[in-house]
């Protein structure tokens, strides 16, 4: 906390949502490997959840409580299994695979959802029926409850879920959902909550839970409101359980911070559960297929689009989609969102952001240069050739900018689904050339992206660097418009009535050649920054990309000086 960036040494679990859940990405190799992914279950246990991507396969479930030799599957109601060759070991900053082809197949690609115990996030919680009416349980979630799941382990019996947003929040724990079926909410009935809600420190199961001779493993998942205590401010949110009605074809979902990972189940009809992460293309396209991929907890069906639904400063929504999996008219859904990481200010640059040349081709066979962390942005070019500067981002999906032009969004550029960097999607393009990269990572106070949508009238958008914005890099992305450059040292006084463009040499625009309506003569702030009303910025219905970027003492700096004489030192 303190402002270190987080690793096995110096981080506060407690503090952040990077050492509480990680979702990672791996591809099988047929024998034993070790996914680092610096969440520590040997020390304080929690959930391993697998599922592989490419083909049809069921889900495995492994939790420290119950032991990493057994497995359950959500897609199915089967008991528990003993394999000793998934996952064979719980590390202080991950996990062990053995050769089981469910989680280690060779060339095959894999998600793992990594939650760790942790107070006001999540708990496992293992029992033995009595079988004697309902049967109050200890937990150490520090909350009440808004998500549980519990499945026997023994006996053949469905995955039952309750949800505090279930008939519209009133009376929930006379409802549940199944996890491993698409059927929609049910009740009421008392014989699986035992008409009880959940406390903050005890949750009740009815007689259908707790049938004599038969034990069950309940997973509890917290409910931030505005009592999280994360974050390194100490007061941000990292998990929200709520609800919304569908219909709205590009509403968003306000959850009050930009989520990594978010399931949702449409509870008024038969629908597949559906999750969602942005390491898996989590996106907001404004070309090509523009679909979101989705993997279904009740269903081993391998990878798929599934609908447009995308990441946002501030929740997550829709763009011109009633998909009845997620937002069909007057449909009811209840989701679980997980904050993404980044919450914590870096100081070292080496964690951030990363630099290399490559002088072979950017095709399917030579992707570009590998990066110690997962990054969320890069810029490249061909310094050998006259290509244009190509700019991309996790928010963006396969498409790119660029910025020496004014063109909108081209598609199938890059690919975002690795742990160390990006991949080309395109195996015609750039066949050769001598190649600049540039990766960057989110952080607190150092670097943000914001994928927004214009309404036509001046408004502020939010954002998540922490810290107001001292540059920022507007693009409408669906048209040929100009690069609009924010920067705080343009001018001593009032840098928000000028602006710069990126993709000319001009020098800088007042406020008479329209700056007004870019940035409606309004500073950024730590959370919000604003656009008026010109199509650079803000046209209505039209979708933007912004940069921003800030300085972190030893890391980054954003700055400006006044040239003298012939030389500057």
């Amino acid at each position: 906390k303190g402002g270190n960036w987080p690793n096995a040494a110096n981080i506060n679990p407690s503090a952040f949502v990077d050492a509480l859940f990680q979702t990672h990405l791996y591809t099988g190799n047929g024998g034993t490997q070790t996914i680092t992914n610096d969440i520590n279950l040997s020390g304080s246990g929690g959930l391993v959840w697998i599922k592989e991507r490419d083909n049809a396969e069921s889900h495995q479930l492994t939790d420290t409580e119950r032991g990493n030799t057994k497995v359950l599957s959500s897609d199915g109601t089967a008991a528990e299994g003993t394999v000793t060759t998934r996952v064979t070991g719980f590390n202080s900053n991950g996990f062990s695979l053995g050769s089981n082809a469910s989680v280690n197949q060779s060339s095959t690609g894999y998600v793992s959802w990594t939650f760790r115990k942790q107070p006001k996030f999540f708990d496992v919680v293992t029992f033995s029926a009595t079988g004697s009416g309902s049967l109050t349980l200890s937990h150490n979630l520090g909350s009440a409850p808004a998500f549980i799941i519990v499945k026997s382990t023994s006996h053949t019996q469905s995955w039952y879920c309750y949800h505090h947003s279930l008939n519209g929040g009133t009376d929930p724990e006379d409802y549940f959902l199944k996890l491993d079926s698409n059927v929609a909410e049910a009740g009421p009935a008392s014989s699986y909550w035992g008409g009880t809600a959940p406390t903050s420190t005890q949750f009740t199961v009815g007689t259908d839970l707790n049938i004599s001779g038969r034990s069950y493993v309940a997973y509890l998942f917290a409910h931030n409101n505005d009592d999280g205590g994360f974050g390194e401010p100490g007061d941000q949110d990292i998990i929200k359980c709520g609800s919304y009605t569908g219909g709205t074809a590009t509403q968003e979902i306000n959850v009050g911070f930009e989520p990594q990972w978010v399931m949702i189940k449409n509870i008024t009809s038969s629908e597949d559960w559906v999750i969602f992460d942005v390491m898996r293309n989590f996106v907001r396209q404004t070309s090509g297929s523009g679909n979101s991929s989705a993997l279904r907890p009740n269903s081993n069906a391998a990878e798929g689009d599934q609908a447009r639904v995308h990441p946002s400063a501030s929740g997550f929504g829709f763009v011109d989609d009633t998909h009845n999996s997620v937002n069909a008219s007057s449909q009811t859904y209840v989701y679980m969102a997980i904050r993404r990481g980044g919450m914590q200010t870096p100081t070292a640059a080496s964690d951030v952001f990363d630099v290399d040349i490559n002088t072979q081709a950017i095709n399917s066979s030579n992707a570009p240069p590998r990066t110690p962390f997962p990054v969320d942005a890069a810029i490249y070019r061909n310094r050998g050739g006259s290509s244009s500067w190509v700019l991309g981002s996790r928010l963006q999906g396969t498409n790119a900018l660029f910025p020496n032009l004014t063109n909108a969004e081209s598609d199938n550029y890059m690919t975002w689904d690795a742990m160390d960097g990006w991949n080309n999607s395109n195996s015609s393009w750039e066949a050769s050339g001598d190649f600049l990269f540039y990766g960057l990572k989110r952080a607190r106070g150092y670097f943000d992206v914001v994928s927004y949508t214009g309404t036509g009238s001046a408004r502020t958008v939010s954002h998540n660097l922490g810290v107001a914005p001292e540059m920022m890099w507007i693009k409408n992305r669906g048209a040929t418009e100009n690069w609009v450059v924010y920067h705080s040292g343009i001018d001593s006084s009032t840098p928000e009535d000028y602006y710069l463009r990126l993709n000319q040499t001009s020098a800088r625009i007042d406020v008479d050649g329209g700056a007004g309506n870019r940035f409606n003569r309004t500073a950024p702030t730590t959370s919000v920054f604003t656009v008026g009303t010109d199509g650079d910025v803000n046209g209505d219905g039209v979708a933007y990309i912004s940069y921003h970027f800030a300085t972190v003492a030893n890391v980054s700096k954003v700055g400006s000086f006044t040239q003298s004489g012939a030389t500057n030192v």
